[in-house]
């Protein structure tokens, strides 16, 4: 029960201009509570949030209000359709202009804003991963712009993600180059984080950028790139470039024949739905596609797949995030790959392999099973 208090007309309306006004829709049923990924770890009370944001509430200080991972999953199950991510960052918007976010976030909002990057790497280290790889310099000539996201650029896991995405397509005669230092981070997780400001200067540059550099069609590793590049810079800045994921390339790839499989990939693997290939972008299929595909590889499901995927703790934020070692969704995600018999967790988001990376190296035996992005398996097969 919530004790019943007075509405705060300026709390309210603050809290519309900040985007929350959906809150008015929910008529406070609770399912929301019920699917939330949190409430298997720990009490969360979605709903509660609602309420407040109705009131014209806002507990700025609680932790909380950064605890939605924006996996959509109550989205997708509110029988109101109430934008419940909308809610949650317009509350955070608040706490970021009173200076009450957490520390990681500002560590992450300081990199962002001096270097591009969420990660700590300098600006001209941008484009290090492709060093000795020949890959050229984006120009207005060029086709395809890769656009490998701030951690397969910087973080030494992830770089293999982006070397693996750019053997592959200079095996099978893309034409494609990067724009390195002159790339800043999207800047979907920061605007989720509650920092709209940060978010529109790095999205006008990237803007900026691409206008000048002629850039049409840009590949992307990242689901929350695809994302925010796909839907949010049209809808925001009124402008449209043609966005693929590389699980949707990949596909058209083997399907003209592009690409051919060398090598059969004798393991069992099992996949896992990113919330932001999945949830929020209805991509569910081709990854699947790709990994059917391949000679030998046996496909299973883990329980909870497609649109009922667990998330794996890294959206909204949550990546930068210091989550109590029992309250890491990914562990959760992993205990139920290892169900499957599988020795492979196949992802295709550089947030998901972060997270399972570190969950999996919380296992007793480590080696039961390994993370591997898509992109890298075909790469093996080639």
């Amino acid at each position: 029960m919530m004790e019943t208090v007075a509405p705060f007309k300026e709390g309210i309306d603050a809290i519309k201009e900040a985007g929350g006004e959906a809150a008015k829709f929910c008529y406070q049923c609770g399912l929301c509570n019920t699917v939330c990924p949190w409430n298997q770890v720990r009490n969360f009370d979605v709903r509660k949030i609602i309420r407040q944001a109705q009131f014209g509430l806002s507990e700025i200080e609680s932790e909380d209000i950064w605890r939605c991972v924006t996996c959509k999953n109550c989205v997708q199950w509110c029988p109101r359709g109430v934008d419940i991510i909308s809610v949650t960052t317009s509350l955070r918007r608040f706490a970021t202009k009173w200076g009450t976010i957490p520390d990681s976030i500002h560590r992450a909002i300081a990199s962002l804003a001096s270097e591009g990057n969420p990660w700590g790497g300098e600006r001209k280290e941008r484009a290090n991963w492709a060093k000795d790889m020949s890959i050229k310099t984006f120009t207005e000539d060029t086709k395809f712009l890769y656009f490998p996201c701030c951690g397969p650029s910087y973080d030494p896991r992830l770089i293999n993600v982006a070397k693996a995405t750019a053997n592959i397509l200079q095996k099978a005669g893309v034409d494609f180059g990067i724009l390195g230092p002159r790339e800043n981070c999207c800047g979907e997780s920061i605007r989720k984080a509650g920092d709209e400001e940060l978010f529109r200067r790095l999205a006008k540059e990237n803007i900026k950028t691409f206008i000048e550099s002629g850039v049409k069609k840009i590949l992307v590793s990242s689901p929350h790139c695809y994302d925010t590049f796909k839907n949010e810079y049209p809808e925001e800045f009124m402008v449209k470039f043609d966005i693929i994921h590389m699980s949707q390339f990949l596909i058209e790839l083997i399907d003209s024949g592009r690409i051919k499989f060398t090598k059969a990939y004798e393991r069992k693997v099992t996949y896992h739905d990113p919330c932001y290939l999945g949830r929020h972008n209805n991509i569910y299929e081709e990854p699947r596609e790709i990994l059917k595909k391949i000679p030998g590889l046996e496909l299973v499901e883990m329980a909870e797949n497609r649109e009922n995927s667990l998330c794996c703790g890294g959206g909204g934020g949550g990546i930068w995030m210091d989550v109590p070692k029992e309250e890491r969704l990914s562990n959760i995600r992993l205990a139920q790959a290892t169900d499957t018999g599988a020795s492979v967790l196949a992802v295709f988001c550089p947030y998901c392999m972060l997270n399972f990376e570190d969950s999996r190296l919380s296992l007793e035996n480590s080696d039961i099973i390994e993370i591997k992005d898509v992109t890298e398996i075909v790469q093996e097969v080639i």
